[in-house]
């Protein structure tokens, strides 16, 4: 079914490759990091927010839908958020639309304490809200 297969490896001497008979035998090279487009600076800029959010078991963003009141009633949860809750809703309701867009107006944040989550109401916006954290850095 399988078999060790002994050879150099960069691990150390001893250490040995397993792998299946129908695998092919494969060896790797480094790996260069990728270089930048020509005109693009390569400085990595770190932001620190007041706030965080860890992703979940299988890799996810902590953002949810809740469907209420036979479909009427659509809220966007993000769970479990560590720091200033109260941060994240402020800088939602100012960056997640362009100000004075009708998607601006009916924006709804809270923030539930008890349970550290964020309320997001007023519209079906998973993906708005998850990819604005995307582009943050989550």
């Amino acid at each position: 079914m399988f078999r060790q297969l002994t050879r150099l490896n960069p691990l150390g001497p001893t250490a040995r490759h397993t792998r299946f008979l129908s695998q092919s035998v494969a060896t790797r090279q480094p790996a260069s990091p990728p270089s930048a487009p020509p005109g693009a600076s390569s400085e990595v800029t770190f932001v620190r927010y007041p706030w965080f959010l860890r992703r979940n078991s299988r890799g996810s963003l902590p953002v949810y839908t809740d469907i209420r009141n036979g479909g009427t009633r659509y809220l966007v949860l993000i769970r479990h958020v560590e720091g200033q809750a109260n941060a994240l809703a402020e800088e939602l309701k100012r960056t997640l639309f362009q100000p004075g867009t009708p998607e601006a107006q009916r924006l709804q944040v809270s923030v539930d304490h008890s349970q550290r989550h964020v309320v997001i109401k007023g519209g079906q916006w998973k993906n708005d809200v998850m990819q604005w954290l995307k582009d943050r850095g989550f």
